[in-house]
């Protein structure tokens, strides 16, 4: 039985980095995006534009097991945001429909930020999605696209994305930054190649025809605090001065759950923000 093939639909970095994990497998791996010589060696590149209606010059000919729609949108506004998530994902699967193609199941990468909780709540795959900002609004609404789509679908919700390349938290640090304690404004995470971990994993369980649920919080092992996160960077840094009445509240604090996906047999490589970071800092220059 041949090995299966997936399209990544805007093959960022997430998605090289699930493209990377899976060829060892000698999965067969297409990335769509703008600027396919950005791609890992032995992508597949599909260049095109979730934007734009008109089907990529080389979408793939045949059978198309798998879709992962992993997009970003160019403008952080709301037109952007659906332009981004809802059209485009519609652009994709019009692609796949008119080249006759049926995927097994398409996997759309989501976000926490559907969850409108603000309390320090737990919040798993059951809880009410009631986002107040336009940016869990839409994200939902593209959530209902993917599940509504006549495909078998897997929403998977990443929380806060950190790691190579996405180092804010620690440029913030460095800079003072200051976060309100009491009452704890608690945050959520995941790094980056857990992330793109978590994603393999569920491709290659649908590979091995086990029953997936619809929808997957991606979320390290312990949400924590962001206080006291910050506390720690500083110790880690050497950062001794900061200003206490410059303090930051975000809208929002809630803790997800990976129950469900460590249930299947997921485990993140990095289960803290500590194991995380530490990595971070040790691939930083001297």
């Amino acid at each position: 039985m041949s090995a299966p093939s997936v399209l990544i639909a805007g093959c960022g970095d997430i998605g090289s980095r699930l493209a990377s994990q899976l060829m060892p497998d000698d999965w067969t791996v297409y990335g769509l995006r703008r600027s396919v010589e950005k791609l890992p060696n032995g992508v597949l590149g599909v260049s095109g534009d979730l934007f734009d209606p008109r089907i990529p010059a080389h979408w793939p000919e045949g059978r198309l097991d798998y879709l992962v729609y992993c997009a970003t949108p160019t403008d952080r506004d709301e037109a952007g945001y659906r332009a981004a998530y809802v059209e485009g994902l519609r652009h994709v699967l019009g692609w796949s429909e008119r080249s006759g193609q049926r995927p097994k199941r398409i996997f759309f990468v989501s976000s926490s930020s559907v969850y409108g909780q603000q309390h320090g709540e737990w919040v798993d795959e059951t809880s009410p999605v009631e986002a107040t900002g336009y940016s869990g609004q839409v994200m939902r609404e593209a959530e209902q696209v993917a599940l509504n789509s006549g495909v078998p679908a897997t929403i998977v919700r990443l929380t806060g994305i950190y790691g190579p390349g996405r180092s804010d938290l620690m440029t913030r640090v460095r800079q003072g930054y200051s976060v309100a304690i009491d009452p704890p404004l608690y945050g959520n995470r995941i790094h980056a190649d857990d992330a793109a971990g978590l994603l393999a994993f569920l491709l290659r369980t649908a590979a091995d025809e086990v029953v997936l649920e619809d929808c997957y919080i991606g979320v390290d092992d312990a949400p924590a605090p962001l206080a006291e996160v910050v506390d720690w960077m500083r110790q880690r840094l050497g950062v001794t001065e900061w200003s206490d009445e410059n303090n930051v509240r975000r809208a929002g604090s809630k803790r997800c759950s990976n129950a469900r996906a460590k249930a299947l047999g997921w485990t993140p490589r990095y289960a803290t923000y500590k194991e995380g970071y530490e990595a971070m800092l040790a691939d930083q220059p001297k």
